[in-house]
């Protein structure tokens, strides 16, 4: 294990063989049970919900008050909230591919393909522990049949798996061409005219009304508020008193994605589920301004950047965790910590083993138990294009190439506005060399040198 505490190497055994051994101890462990007849206590649910380009800071629980998300900020209020938290990446494929495998994105994905075909997924570990497995939603890893969901081990699927759609055609209209891309399991599916978040919540609350006697895993990657920025027109006039009109346009798609969570909350509630189950948001990267985003409307005040950049106003999201009787309620969590880490968590918790897979993420049961615990990573670690960053204590080191080196102290700086390189030339040289011998371990990685060289 390397110094950071993630795995040094990047070769785990192939995905055949480990869902193989997977599925053959799940049953081992099965049987003394079922012989004896005793009733095990049931695993929790899995319900891990993502938000698609939500500002750092754009929640009320937060700091957002034009913001209209009572929902989230209940859960939050039942749960912790985590202040410092990062994806692996500031754009979507990245950012998800990590969140699913506990992996760092260089190693899993073949750019332009997807999630490499290798690769283990949470619903594929849960799975061989006899979850069932769901995703209703922007699934973004892949689109030939190799990369789909279900063959990463989602039993049943209703979204797309392009970045974006209109809400209400269901069209890809980005990029070479129109094209239909709703699908449901592995078949082009038709729904003109329904409403996309509200199509797919449907189908959510219906896995879970299905499932009440199983455990399962329901991974929900909501489209909002990614362009086009269509929110319900119903929840738009509460957010009519925004003057800015791309804030009220964008504060229009929170409040309808804090609605479609208040529906799962509720039917978690009405189906007596909700102690039984783990709850997880969070945001895939921070807000955009990408040209089709309208103006965007996101924000990360205090923070710099936003999405396709690694400050913190890129990489620093949203993140709370929810577990009735188990996490306590109202806690917050000021470490830094890394979206790799929900896999082992998530993991342990279900009661399902990593044993033979090459994860980088670690557990975060001790931080979660404990407010006093410390950081699962001694440094945190991101690449994205010609750019790198690490964070280690206060401080972090943003890169672009090799030459252009900017070093920041978030504890007094979490703008970002003051570069320090001239004054701590020291820490500046540590980050630097933390870098080169992560990079080092990267090019270790098989799926590294394939496509990248090396």
């Amino acid at each position: 294990m390397a110094s950071d505490g993630s795995m040094i190497s990047g070769h785990p055994m192939s995905r055949r063989r480990w869902l193989s051994t997977a599925a053959a101890g799940g049953a081992a462990m099965l049987a003394p049970t079922l012989l004896q007849g005793q009733t095990r206590r049931r695993r929790p649910n899995v319900v891990l919900i993502v938000a698609d380009d939500l500002g750092s800071t754009d929640l009320g629980c937060y700091g957002a008050a034009d913001l209209p998300t009572p929902n989230l900020d209940q859960l939050a209020a039942d749960g912790i909230r985590f202040t410092q938290f990062y994806v692996a990446a500031p754009a979507c494929t990245a950012s998800r591919a990590s969140l699913l495998t506990g992996r760092h994105h260089p190693r899993i994905l073949h750019y332009g393909v997807g999630l490499e075909r290798e690769e283990v997924t949470l619903a594929e570990i849960l799975r061989s522990e006899g979850y069932r497995t769901g995703i209703f939603g922007k699934w973004h890893l892949g689109v030939g049949p190799d990369v789909s969901p279900e063959s990463q081990g989602f039993d049943e699927f209703l979204g797309f798996k392009v970045g974006a759609i209109d809400n209400y055609s269901h069209y890809f209209y980005w990029g070479t061409g129109a094209r239909h891309a709703l699908w449901k399991n592995d078949q082009r599916h038709a729904a003109p005219g329904h409403y996309f978040p509200d199509l797919v919540t449907d189908a959510a609350l219906g896995f879970i009304r299905d499932n009440q006697s199983d455990p399962f895993f329901l991974y929900l990657p909501y489209n909002l508020p990614h362009y086009p920025l269509q929110p319900d027109p119903a929840t738009a006039t509460r957010c009519a008193g925004i003057e800015d009109p791309a804030r009220r346009r964008y504060a229009a798609c929170v409040a309808t994605l804090d609605d479609c969570v208040g529906r799962v909350l509720r039917t978690l509630d009405e189906t007596g589920l909700r102690q039984d189950t783990i709850i997880i948001f969070l945001s895939d990267h921070g807000h955009s301004e990408e040209h089709d985003s309208l103006g965007g409307g996101g924000r990360s005040t205090p923070f710099r950047g936003t999405k396709g950049t690694l400050l913190e106003g890129g990489i620093r999201v949203p993140c709370i965790a929810s577990w009735p009787g188990h996490l306590t309620a109202g806690g917050v969590r000021t470490q830094p910590v890394p979206s790799i880490d929900w896999v082992p968590t998530l993991a342990g918790y279900c009661g399902a083993s990593l044993d033979g897979l090459a994860v980088d993420g670690l557990s975060l049961s001790g931080l979660l138990a404990s407010a006093a615990a410390a950081p699962t990573h001694d440094a945190l670690h991101w690449v994205w294009q010609k750019g790198s960053a690490v964070r280690q204590g206060p401080w972090k080191l943003v890169a672009e190439g090799l030459t252009d080196v900017h070093l920041y102290n978030l504890d007094s700086d979490p703008g970002e506005t003051t570069d320090l390189v001239s004054v701590h030339r020291n820490v500046t040289q540590r980050l630097i060399e933390l870098r080169k011998q992560w990079v080092r371990r990267l090019s270790d990685d098989e799926t590294v040198r394939r496509w990248y060289g090396g």
